[in-house]
């Protein structure tokens, strides 16, 4: 033991060091995720090979399956936010709980803003949105092993032009089923 103490003082640093890093500002920071592990989810057999919705057949576990389950994939946020309304949080209840009856399933979270500001900045901004909805999707119970998260700032809008009402269908995330 008494030889490893000359290595003391350099930990000692290497600690104080970490601890007295800067923060980023709290602006940027995403929401803590707070995991609670997943409750059962039924088996195969206990649910439909497929979901009848009119006249087409929806396979379980797909990007049509959690849009038709859930009310759609996509939260919409405020100008220049990311924080999650109460409408966006039901929805992403509704992921939740779409995602525990489909273990399987993994998704990305794709962080999306307007045209407004920078490459850099939506870049940014989109990656808060996509981890917004991760961290509470986490907060639910689901296993973050799940849920990737990705950022296209303003490069792939939902709806084109350069009015308020395409602005505002363009600030979202939305959750794309990866695999099963």
């Amino acid at each position: 033991m008494t030889r490893h103490l000359h290595k003391l003082p350099l930990i000692a640093l290497v600690v104080l060091a970490a601890a007295c890093a800067p923060k980023p500002p709290a602006a940027l920071q995403a929401p803590p995720v707070t995991a609670r592990p997943e409750t059962a989810a039924p088996t195969p057999a206990e649910r439909p090979a497929t979901v009848e919705t009119g006249a087409s057949n929806i396979v379980p576990g797909s990007q049509d399956d959690l849009r038709a389950q859930a009310g759609g994939d996509t939260v919409l946020f405020a100008y220049d936010s990311y924080e999650l309304d109460g409408e966006a949080r039901a929805t992403l209840l509704k992921h939740a709980t779409w995602l525990r009856g489909n273990p399987s399933v993994r998704v990305t979270l794709e962080g999306h803003c307007d045209e407004r500001g920078t490459r850099e900045y939506n870049l940014a901004l989109g990656d808060r949105r996509a981890n917004s909805a991760k961290n509470f999707l986490a907060s639910q119970g689901i296993d973050v092993a799940r849920l990737n998260t990705i950022s296209y700032g303003k490069e792939k809008p939902a709806v084109d032009g350069a009015d308020e009402a395409a602005y505002a269908q363009n600030r979202r995330a939305v959750t794309m089923v990866m695999s099963r």
